[in-house]
C-alpha cells in the first residue's frame, strides 16, 4: 500500500519520526544543528564549523546508518557535490538512502503510528549539490519521494523551515494527485483551506493530537496518576467506576497538590512534537485554543518562526498569533485543571478564558482536532453560544465549527449537529492508527491549499519556477524594493511596503546558509571541497 509524502515546516531534531536523513560530505562532518541526533560516543570533534562523526564509508557508498537503538534512527547521506555531478547525482543519493531505510526492519512505528515516518530536509541546498537551485530541486525531489513512498509503503516528511521553500513546495504539489482521500474529504479540505486563507478559521486542539507524541490521553493520565498514588487494589479498581473528574479529585487528594503539579510539569514538559502539531502550526491561522497542558504546538510554531502568545500568561500582541490554554499549562502547574471542582470554576475565575472560545464560535469557523467533544467545558460553552444565537424569531445560523473525528459515531454527531459538523476519518473496523494517519493527510492537504502561492516570488533561488507573467511582476517589485529605505523605518508607508516585500520572499536567499535541521547545511565547507580532489575524497575513510 502506497505511503504519503508530507510537506511540513518543522525542526527535524524535534519532529517525531522513525528515521531521519542527515546530510553530510565525504569527511563525515555534519552541521552542529544536528548534534542532538548523534550519539555522544560517535562525536570525535565539535567546533563552529560542525561535528565530526566516527564512522567510515565503504568505498563509494553514499549512505551510512548511525548505530543506535533509539528513535529516530539516523542515516547520513553524502550530498556535497564538489565535482559538478548535478541534481541527478543528488536525487540518486536520495533514492539510495530511502531504499536503505526500507531494508531496516521495524516492529512497530513510533508511538503506534500506522506507518513509519521518514524525515528529510531539502537535500543539497546548503553547500551541497543543489546550492542556489532550490526551485529545481523541489520540482525534481518531490516525485522521487512519491515514488519511494509508493514502492516502500512508508510515509515521508519533507521538512522545510523557510517560508519561500514551503510556498514553493506547496505550489508544486497543488498540481499533483498526491492525496489518497475520498472526494468528501477533498471537498472539506478545499472549504477549510479557503477559510484559512481568508482569516476565518480558528483551531481547537485536543489530547488526541499530543497522543501521537507519546503523551497520555485523559484515561491514560488517570492510570499513571493512580500508579503513583499508592491506592490499594480495590480503590484503584473503583476509580474506573467514577466520572473522570471525580477520579482525578480522589487522586489529587491522595497525591497532594504539590506532587500532582510536579508530575504534570515533568510529564507534559517540552519534548519532541508530532507531525500533526507541525501541520497545525503551519496553517495560516491566528487563533488557537487547546485543553492540553503541553507546549508542543507553540514549540512547533516557534521552529518555523511563528512566536505564539500563550494566553493568559503572555500579553497578546497586535498581529501576533496566540494560543489559549483553556485548562492550564505545564509551565504554570498551579493553573492546571483536573478535578471536578476546578472544572466548576469555569463560571467563576476562568469565565474570561471561556469567553475567548465563545467569541471564536461566534466570529470564526472553529476546526476541532483531537477531541472527543465530551469535555464538560466544551459542552457548556457550546450550549451557551447556542442559547445566545438561537433566540425566538431568529434565523437559523450556520454551524460554527467542524469536528474531525477518527471514527464514525452517529449518536454523537446527532448530539452536536446544531453546533458543529462532525466528519469521520473512517468507518467500520478501520484501525484507529490508520484513521489518525488519514487525519494527518487531510491536515496536509488543508495546509497545501491554504498556503499563499506568492511567498517565493522575490526569492532568487526560485526564479526558475516563475512563468513569464510572474517574472515581469517580480522585476517590477524588485525595482520597488530598491526604493524602500534601508531598515524600512523611515515612514509607516515604507514599513508596510517592506513587510509586503518580505512576505513575497525579498531578501531571503541573500547570504543564506541552510544550517538548520528543517532546511539543510551539507557537511563540508568550501575549503574542504577546494583542497581535496574528487578521487581522493572518494577514498577517504575517516573524518578529519
Amino acid at each position: 500500500m502506497s505511503g504519503h509524502v508530507f510537506v511540513v515546516g518543522a525542526d527535524l531534531t524535534r519532529l517525531v519520526c522513525d528515521d531521519v536523513l542527515v546530510p553530510t560530505g565525504r569527511s563525515l562532518r555534519v552541521a552542529g544543528s544536528w548534534r542532538d541526533l548523534l550519539p555522544d560516543d560517535l562525536v570525535t570533534d565539535e567546533d563552529a564549523e560542525g561535528v565530526c562523526v566516527d564512522l567510515a564509508w565503504s568505498g563509494a557508498e553514499r549512505v551510512v546508518e548511525v548505530p543506535g537503538t533509539g528513535d529516530p534512527r539516523v542515516w547520513l547521506l553524502d550530498t556535497v557535490d564538489d565535482c559538478g555531478r548535478g541534481l541527478d547525482w543528488l536525487l540518486d543519493g536520495a533514492r539510495e538512502a530511502l531504499a536503505a531505510v526500507a531494508r531496516r526492519e521495524v516492529g512497530e512505528p513510533v508511538h503506534g503510528r500506522a506507518r513509519r515516518l521518514v524525515g528529510l530536509p531539502a537535500l543539497g541546498t546548503g553547500w551541497g549539490g543543489a546550492a542556489g537551485r532550490r526551485g529545481d530541486l523541489l520540482q525534481q525531489l518531490l516525485p522521487v519521494l512519491r515514488d519511494a513512498a509508493a514502492e516502500h509503503g512508508f510515509d515521508v516528511a519533507l521538512v522545510l523551515r523557510g517560508p519561500s521553500d514551503l510556498a514553493a513546495a506547496q505550489r508544486i504539489r497543488r498540481g499533483t494527485a498526491g492525496w489518497d482521500l475520498p472526494d468528501p474529504l477533498r471537498a472539506l479540505a478545499e472549504q477549510l483551506g479557503e477559510r484559512a486563507r481568508r482569516g476565518q478559521l480558528a483551531l481547537f486542539i485536543g489530547a488526541g493530537v499530543s497522543a501521537a507524541a507519546g503523551l497520555p490521553t485523559w484515561e491514560q493520565l488517570l492510570d499513571e496518576l493512580a500508579g503513583r498514588s499508592g491506592l490499594d487494589g480495590d480503590l484503584r479498581a473503583g476509580l474506573s467506576q467514577l466520572p473522570p473528574q471525580d477520579s482525578a479529585a480522589l487522586l489529587a487528594r491522595e497525591l497532594g497538590r504539590e506532587r500532582l503539579e510536579e508530575f504534570v510539569q515533568e510529564r507534559f514538559g517540552p519534548g519532541p512534537y508530532a507531525l500533526a502539531h507541525a501541520l497545525i502550526a503551519d496553517l495560516p491561522v491566528q487563533e488557537f485554543v487547546t485543553t492540553n497542558y503541553d507546549p508542543l504546538v507553540e514549540l512547533a510554531a516557534a521552529d518555523i518562526g511563528r512566536e505564539l502568545s500563550v494566553l493568559p500568561y503572555d500579553e497578546a500582541q497586535p498581529g501576533r498569533p496566540w494560543l489559549l490554554k483553556l485548562h492550564g499549562d505545564a509551565a504554570h502547574p498551579a493553573s492546571v485543571v483536573l478535578t471536578r471542582e476546578e472544572y466548576l470554576q469555569l463560571g467563576d475565575s476562568r469565565a474570561a478564558l471561556a469567553g475567548v472560545l465563545h467569541s471564536l464560535l461566534l466570529t470564526r469557523h472553529v476546526l476541532f482536532v483531537g477531541t472527543s467533544m465530551l469535555d464538560d467545558d466544551l459542552i457548556r460553552i457550546a450550549h451557551q453560544v447556542r442559547s445566545a444565537v438561537n433566540g425566538p424569531g431568529r434565523e437559523p445560523r450556520h454551524r460554527s465549527g467542524t469536528v474531525l473525528a477518527l471514527r464514525e459515531d452517529p449518536a454523537r454527531s446527532r448530539l452536536w449537529e446544531q453546533d458543529v459538523e462532525t466528519v469521520a476519518m473512517s468507518r467500520g473496523d478501520t484501525p484507529a492508527a490508520e484513521a489518525a494517519r488519514r487525519l494527518e493527510v487531510l491536515l496536509d492537504l488543508i495546509g497545501c491549499l491554504s498556503t499563499p502561492p506568492t511567498g517565493y516570488l522575490l526569492d532568487p533561488a526560485y526564479r526558475g519556477m516563475l512563468d513569464e507573467e510572474e517574472r515581469g511582476l517580480a522585476e517590477a517589485l524588485q525595482a520597488v524594493a530598491a526604493r524602500v529605505p534601508e531598515g524600512s523605518a523611515t515612514t509607516s508607508a515604507a514599513g508596510e511596503v517592506a513587510g509586503l516585500l518580505r512576505r513575497l520572499g525579498h531578501g531571503r536567499s541573500a547570504g543564506r546558509r541552510d544550517d538548520r535541521p528543517g532546511e539543510e547545511w551539507s557537511g563540508d565547507g568550501p575549503a574542504d571541497a577546494a583542497t581535496e580532489p574528487c578521487d581522493d575524497r572518494l577514498q577517504q575513510q575517516r573524518p578529519g
